[in-house]
């Protein structure tokens, strides 16, 4: 069945703009249709700078509309209306004054997509924020309704005077461009690996959706990549794909430790808010059943998301379980993704790069890039593992040296 693709860019005009969203759509224009949609055929609507709400909500509709799979990209700056305090896509037209009039309400996503199939829907976003609505993002979240995948970011203000890239959007776009289609957690986290290695950290990521989180789309601080689902077969760790030189050896994690459930999340574990999810998840690990014990420690890193704050010390440690239940699925790269991920979100709460956390994550991250067997995605993702060993080099001799050294044999090969 074909599928529908909605192209959205939208900012104000003057100095209220604080990202060129419209730069866009000629990259992600140039992405056959098809390969946008994920589907063999699809139709391509695109709505560049629109200047009433009721255009987009018309556009918006007639996709919601359509038969088979829908994808969504949208990209620009969100505004809160100053009476009901609630989160509008700015359009062209938008000042602060007039945003309630003006913008697009968030929530009419919500209401539009609400009676789609689920698993039918999935929105890409790139989104920036002004001081006052990323304080409010923060504490709430990006709510798109169930039933609705939803990967992308929400980046913090840029500066004073300042007009951002959708950096993001340009990720995922040049990502598609460059032949075949990665499903839609591995497209997002190679996008955030690809503008972490820019420098860009400290947004606010959106993955996966009710499926892979209680309460809808779930929201989280990872400013190097997004904590996705995904499974594994088995644990069978690969070998290194280059040989380590002397001087220097990634090792191990000396993980998995005994935790102590986070404090104030209640009633989302499998068996009910008594049980210990360390248990639950240990026994989903013994019995090969990886997909189920990621799922599960998912839902609780969302609640301690809810309940503590993005960057608390609840989150960090629900990230950390994910990236070793990833290891023990075999799945190097996403285990990597995600120490990295951590390592990011503790720097960017001001710890210190010789904190012990941080540089155990930057270890851990560096020990599963040793063990990704796939060249090419080991190729994307070294650049980034080498800005964050440039920043914190750990105690052991050589190893951004060694990262380095890597790459370039790497590179060498492509």
């Amino acid at each position: 069945m074909p599928g529908t693709v909605l192209l959205l860019a939208a900012s104000p005009v003057g100095k209220g703009c604080l990202v060129d969203a419209a730069s866009v759509l000629p990259v992600l224009a140039a992405v056959p249709p098809a390969v946008l949609a994920g589907t063999d055929t699809a139709n391509v609507v695109e709505l560049a700078d629109p200047l009433e709400p009721q255009a987009v909500l018309t556009r918006l509709r007639a996709a919601a509309a359509a038969p088979g799979p829908l994808t969504v990209f949208v990209t620009g700056q969100l505004q809160l209306d100053r009476k009901q305090r609630l989160p509008h896509l700015a359009l062209a037209r938008t000042t602060p004054s007039t945003v309630r009039y003006t913008g697009f309400p968030w929530h009419w996503f919500r209401e539009e997509l609400r009676l789609r199939s689920a698993g039918t829907t999935t929105l890409l976003v790139d989104l920036h924020a002004d001081a006052e609505t990323w304080a409010w993002l923060r504490g709430r979240g990006l709510e798109c309704g169930p039933g609705v995948t939803v990967y992308g970011r929400v980046a913090p203000p840029a500066g004073r005077r300042r007009v951002a890239a959708p950096t993001y959007m340009k990720a995922v776009a040049t990502v598609l461009r460059s032949g075949g289609r990665p499903d839609l957690e591995q497209l997002h986290q190679m996008a955030l690996a690809r503008i972490a290695g820019e420098g860009e950290v400290g947004d606010l990521v959106l993955w996966g959706g009710d499926a892979g989180a209680p309460g809808g789309a779930g929201a989280g601080f990872a400013p190097a990549a997004g904590a996705g689902g995904g499974s594994g077969v088995g644990f069978a760790p690969a070998a290194p794909f280059l040989p380590v030189p002397e001087g220097f050896a990634p090792g191990p994690p000396d993980r998995p430790r005994p935790q102590v459930p986070p404090q104030g999340v209640q009633g989302v574990s499998a068996d009910g808010p008594e049980d210990d999810p360390h248990a639950l998840i240990t026994a989903a690990v013994q019995a090969g059943d990886h997909p189920a014990a990621d799922a599960l420690a998912a839902r609780w890193e969302h609640a301690a998301l809810l309940a503590h704050g993005a960057g608390s010390a609840e989150v960090l440690h629900w990230s950390e379980v994910r990236a070793d239940l990833a290891m023990f699925a075999g799945d190097a790269e996403r285990s990597c993704r995600t120490w990295m991920a951590v390592a990011a979100a503790r720097l960017a709460a001001g710890q210190p790069a010789d904190a012990v956390p941080v540089e155990a994550a930057v270890d851990r991250a560096h020990h599963q890039w040793g063990r990704i067997t796939d060249r090419d995605r080991a190729r994307a993702l070294g650049p980034a593992l080498a800005d964050l060993r440039g920043r914190v080099p750990g105690r052991r001799q050589g190893a951004l040296d060694h990262v380095r050294e890597q790459l370039r044999h790497l590179q060498t090969q492509s």
